[in-house]
């Protein structure tokens, strides 16, 4: 006898004895209020299955999305399906006037949503930036060659504020020290903010770190660092988490940006970019409490200035 047949029959035992001594005899010898009896006396139809646990779930939420809201989510959801944040923000525009996390349930209910495995490793305490500049990420990512036209090589540099998450990128055709001293004297120009410090990986077109023995000799790119008073510092070797946001951020545009993008020219691609980092810096950021990174860059610059 399972647990619920078992208080079924004590809810049974007591409504006979209400029968047979009155309710309120009941009420004392098992120490149970008279409204609970009356309760069950009314469900009571001869039958233990009458007895039986029922389910508190409400019929029907006030608060549950319209046919209308699930209309707009089905509509919109094919041009940002790999995009949740984009799709909540495009939806905002509409009116939608949901939270980001009820969207993620009703994607759910309308099987939007792919199944993902959950990571097992348990991510690392991490000490922020505390304000704009402190510490500047610097990466490269390959151009896909589906998106080039002309068959060549070009590279993407990319680097990010760890405080605002605002990003400045810029296309190269090639991979090298000077490609990355003209990448950061652009992206110090490009920053409204002063620069304490940059952090990239370990290849050779940042450092001659693993090329040489001599601390002495220097890049073009770690010369211009120390020419203009910026700390430089390079993450361990084959650890490309200690550089995430921008890693991170090399996926984002993968999805929002190469896999519609089609370069046929260095020109091309620099002027595509450049749009491109207007549009990624307007764009609500969850790790941002969904404000974009030029809304945020805003508040600081307010009190540092």
């Amino acid at each position: 006898m399972n647990i619920i047949t078992q208080k079924a029959r004590y809810c049974q035992a007591v409504i006979k004895y209400s029968l047979k001594k009155g309710v309120s005899e009941a009420s004392i010898r098992y120490k149970i209020s008279r409204k609970t009896i009356y309760k069950w006396r009314k469900r009571y139809d001869g039958t233990l299955k009458s007895l039986y646990e029922q389910s508190r779930k409400p019929h029907n939420c006030p608060h549950e999305h319209s046919e209308n809201e699930y209309k707009l989510i089905k509509k919109l959801h094919p041009y940002y399906a790999n995009d949740k944040i984009r799709l909540w923000s495009a939806l905002c525009e509409k009116g939608y006037k949901r939270s980001y996390r009820s969207l993620l349930r009703a994607l759910k209910r309308l099987n939007l949503v792919e199944a993902r495995r959950k990571k097992v490793e348990k991510p690392k305490p991490y000490a922020r930036a505390e304000y704009p500049g402190q510490k500047i990420q610097i990466d490269v990512k390959y151009v896909p060659s589906k998106c080039v036209a002309n068959g060549q090589k070009y590279y993407q540099y990319t680097a990010i504020d760890e405080c605002t998450r605002v990003v400045f990128r810029e296309i190269y055709d090639e991979q090298s020290t000077y490609s990355s001293k003209d990448f950061l004297l652009k992206t110090l120009s490009f920053f409204s903010f002063p620069v304490r410090k940059v952090q990239t990986d370990n290849g050779s077109e940042f450092t001659k770190a693993l090329l040489t023995k001599n601390p002495a000799s220097k890049s073009l790119f770690e010369a211009a660092l120390a020419e203009m008073d910026v700390i430089y510092k390079r993450i361990r070797v084959a650890t490309p988490r200690h550089n995430g946001k921008v890693e991170r951020q090399h996926g984002l545009d993968e999805k929002r940006f190469f896999s519609k993008f089609r370069m046929y020219s260095l020109l091309d691609g620099r002027q595509q970019i450049a749009r491109y980092n207007k549009l990624s810096n307007n764009i609500p950021k969850i790790c941002l409490n969904f404000r974009s990174p030029n809304d945020v860059l805003a508040d600081y610059l307010a009190i540092m200035f």
